[in-house]
């Protein structure tokens, strides 16, 4: 407890700027305000917008009390010491109203202030009328406040704050002057918490001071209320340790050396460290946005022009400059996709932990491709010493090659020329195309017998990368198939389809019924006799494949339509039921009369 009896002032109000000079972020405007002001050219109504915490109600009291300092300084601000000044300050002047429309958004609010308009100002030249959260006020209020707001005394004015100027009606905007606040940037705030530190005695590292600016996000307001927090629980001592500590933010350590693991494609170090992050109680959706701001924050340090966008202090923006060297710029791209779309994918995953696992496994498999018919590895292949010929594995052997199983003995058959070693698969995200052009015909295993010749693998770490999926079937780079058809040949593969796929149940009932008539050169028409079985039809993609496939004509078009002729049976109630039953037989309404039967 302190000795003294002074009540303690948080930063936010008690650093507050009382001068155009101390509004940190907004030099631009306030010099164009005390432009307006040393001149004279005041408007009758103003409007101040942007992010909540950037000066926005702090330079429309500035304003006030410039407008009316009895004794302006020579750069035109306020002197501070008269007696408008001080009243303002005090909170007491008759010239500065407020009015919080978040709480009083009513017509009968917006009629208290057009009532004090006619009201001339006892000290200086103005009375100013704040507005705050002005986009909060009714339609009624608004059309109540047009009038005034346009044509208003000649010492009255207007300015309204608002965060959604969206809002704001345009009848409102095209009576304001508007000035638009920007978000505070990091190095403008972590200069101001340095100053703000200095005066209050206490020790803050720069890098603890970074963090704080980050989690403000651009509001000078909310980087002085965290900073009250974080030297309270530090004893006036501020940390980059302590600070991570106290406001629960994931040190960008794990993030540079989970990349160093994606780099390595060393799966089991990424999966530890993403177990270290979770013993440590984050979230992990959280962890996941960081790492995509991480990776992003690479890419962006990759290319010299774009360093401005890294809104860090220098040492910080020259390790990710050290880091994003390490990496070529596509696998950034391929990262962030994967990244986004676990981001998308993690709050409908049933089991969120294996989501994020599967995602830092791709990432890892991003510079290692995996080798057919396995959908992944994590270790880079082996290098081998130039002078030995490396070993060629195909896929019926990966088991052989796994336990070390010795081979037989290849056939002698001449060298792959370089022009057959691009491979025709690669099932990664980023796959490596062959550079086997560069290498001498003699680096290249000779066919097994009885195998076609296979692309060699690229040993080590892949020089190129490509992003779109490599991965083509051997008719994908053929002519389209156009064999001639006919009703018979159609009928003998939709027969045989039917057959071969008694699980598609209510696709091959619908076959049954259906009838088929050739309509155009490869285009049928299927009539069936319920939207069901239209339905059925158009959803399956299977059947429009095997039909193409066996009759070898990928031009093949099936067009399910409902068959008209076929009269539609309307079902009846019960009792209408038996009533046409009667009309049509009278025996049967003798019979039921008989039995004394009751219809309901």
């Amino acid at each position: 407890m302190p000795e003294n009896n002074q009540r303690y002032i948080v930063s936010a109000r008690k650093y507050r700027p009382s001068t155009f000079h101390t509004v940190v972020g907004q030099k631009n405007l306030t010099s164009t305000l005390k432009n307006a002001i040393s001149s004279g050219r005041l408007a009758q109504a103003y409007l101040f917008c942007g992010p909540r915490g950037v000066g926005k109600t702090s330079c429309a009291r500035i304003f006030a009390k410039t407008i009316n300092c009895l004794n302006p300084t020579a750069d035109g601000e306020a002197c501070g010491e008269c007696e408008s000044c001080r009243a303002i300050d005090q909170g007491n002047s008759y010239n500065l109203i407020e009015l919080d429309a978040a709480s009083n958004n009513g017509v009968d609010d917006i009629r208290a202030i057009t009532e004090q308009v006619s009201i001339p100002p006892q000290v200086g030249k103005y009375r100013v009328f704040i507005i705050d959260e002005v986009h909060m006020l009714t339609a009624a209020a608004f059309n109540a406040f047009l009038k005034t707001l346009e044509e208003p005394p000649s010492y009255v004015i207007f300015i309204l704050a608002t965060t959604e100027k969206h809002k704001v009606i345009p009848t409102i905007l095209s009576r304001c002057q508007i000035y638009d606040f920007k978000r505070i940037t990091i190095d403008d705030t972590v200069d101001h918490l340095e100053y703000v530190a200095k005066n209050e005695g206490i020790n803050a590292e720069r890098r603890a001071l970074s963090v704080i600016a980050r989690k403000a996000d651009g509001a000078m307001r909310d980087a002085l209320s965290i900073f009250d927090q974080v030297a309270a629980s530090c004893q006036g001592n501020v940390t980059y340790e302590a600070t991570i500590d106290t406001l629960n933010v994931l040190d960008y350590e794990y993030y540079f050396r989970l990349v160093d693991a994606f780099a390595k494609s060393d799966v089991p170090d990424s999966l530890l460290i993403y177990k270290e992050i979770r013993d440590k109680g984050f979230d992990s959706l959280f962890f996941i946005g960081g790492l995509a701001s991480h990776v992003r924050d690479l890419m962006v340090a990759a290319d010299a022009r774009t360093l401005p966008l890294l809104e860090m202090p220098a040492d910080t923006a020259q390790r990710f400059r050290q880091q994003a060297t390490s990496l070529p710029l596509q696998w950034y791209y391929a990262a962030m996709k994967i990244l986004n779309d676990c981001d998308f994918n993690y709050r409908t995953a049933s089991n969120k932990q294996l989501l994020v696992e599967v995602t830092l496994i791709r990432l890892c498999q991003l510079l290692a491709p995996a080798d057919p018919p396995f959908t992944g590895t994590y270790k880079n292949p082996p290098l081998h010493d130039p002078a030995t010929p490396p070993v060629s594995v195909s896929n019926d052997s990966q088991s052989q090659y796994t336990s070390q199983a010795p081979s037989p003995a290849p056939d002698p058959a001449p060298p792959v020329s370089s022009h057959q070693t691009e491979p025709t698969a690669q099932p990664a995200i980023i796959s490596a195309p062959a550079h086997s052009s560069s290498l001498p015909a003699s680096s290249h295993q000779p066919p097994r017998a009885g195998h076609a010749p296979e692309a060699r693998q690229p040993m080590g770490k892949p020089r190129t990368f490509r992003l779109s999926d490599t991965a083509h079937t051997e008719s994908a780079s053929l002519e389209p198939r156009n064999s001639p058809v006919d009703i018979d040949k159609f009928m003998q593969v939709w027969n045989k389809f039917i057959q071969d796929n008694p699980d598609q149940y209510i696709l091959t009932s619908a076959m049954r019924k259906s009838k088929i008539s050739m309509v155009g050169q490869n285009e049928f028409q299927i009539l069936v006799e319920h939207p069901a079985q239209r339905q059925a039809f158009e959803s399956s993609t299977r059947l429009v494949t095997f039909l193409r496939d066996n009759l070898k004509n990928d031009f093949i078009a099936l067009k399910p339509e409902l068959d008209t002729s076929i009269e539609v049976v309307k079902m009846l109630p019960p009792k209408e039921f038996i009533a046409k039953a009667i009309a049509q037989n009278p025996a049967l309404g003798e019979f039921l009369k008989n039995i004394e039967a009751e219809i309901n």
